[in-house]
């Protein structure tokens, strides 16, 4: 596996061919997209961090036994169909299609006909964009997410905006809830948010908010796996729980996505930087 790295006016991003991976964007030098110390960069396996894609299932799908974990776009070589770099912006797009994935671990498990293009465009901000077209002549449905790991400076002061009143499930304890408020972290954090508003991530160590947007995403996943499971994952540091924090484009569960032979869906996330002060 190589690196694709091009720098932008303040700083780098970097991204695989594999899974179509966005991988590293800082600015100024400090990581705005997080990545494991501890990822294996190696064919076939996934890598910890940056924006995976997961398709066409999301977890262990909708029944709960579906493998591998997220489908398997995330570890299939998608092929590059555009990679241009000028002076303020950077554009890649991949695509992915039934006969490229061949026999790749799962994909029995989804023989569809299809075609799959992943965008990345970076300027003073990042978008991310999973489009699917069913080429099928029958109606395919699938789960998506852009599982975006974002850097912090310590999980256990960030606070996160926009979730207020939205509806969710806790997988943690399998439970359905609503959020109140402010969204503040003080353990294992895993759910789906039925929500399409865009959501910011205040970060006091760092002196930052982090706004994530969306499109064609009814649902918005957060994750903070903390310490004891981070501790269990053989790509994760002990301690790397602290800097993370996963705000994931998706559609997923009973809000998947449905496509009619020719149609197509575009799921996206833009990431951008703001100072800190903003109160809301």
């Amino acid at each position: 596996m190589h690196p694709r790295t091009h720098r932008t006016v303040d700083g780098t991003v970097t991204a695989y061919d594999q899974g179509a991976q966005l991988t590293q964007w800082r600015r100024d030098g400090v990581p705005v997209i997080w990545v494991s110390a501890h990822s294996r960069y190696a064919e076939g396996h996934p890598i910890r961090g940056g924006v995976p894609v997961c398709w066409p299932w999301f977890a262990d799908g909708p029944s709960g036994d579906l493998r591998p974990a997220h489908g398997f776009a995330r570890t299939c070589t998608w092929r590059l169909l555009e990679e241009s770099a000028e002076e303020t912006e950077l554009r890649w797009a991949w695509e992915l299609t039934q006969a490229e994935v061949g026999e790749a671990p799962g994909a029995e498990l989804f023989r569809h006909a299809f075609t799959a293009r992943l965008e990345v465009r970076a300027t003073d901000e990042i978008t991310v964009a999973l489009t699917v077209r069913n080429d099928d002549q029958h109606t395919i449905g699938y789960e998506a997410a852009l599982h975006s790991y974002l850097h912090v400076g310590d999980i256990r002061q960030v606070r996160v905006t926009g979730l207020d009143q939205a509806e969710y499930y806790d997988k943690v304890r399998g439970q359905d809830a609503v959020q109140h408020g402010d969204l503040t972290f003080h353990g294992e954090t895993d759910r789906v948010h039925r929500s399409t508003s865009p959501v910011r991530v205040h970060d006091p160590v760092l002196q930052r908010t982090l706004r994530v947007t969306k499109a064609g995403s009814p649902t918005t996943v957060v994750w903070n796996p903390w310490a004891d499971k981070a501790a269990a994952m053989e790509d994760f540091g002990d301690q790397e729980w602290v800097e993370m924090l996963c705000i994931e484009a998706a559609a997923v569960g009973a809000h998947a996505v449905q496509l009619s032979p020719g149609q197509q869906h575009t799921l996206s996330t833009t990431i951008q930087v703001a100072p800190t002060d903003e109160s809301s």
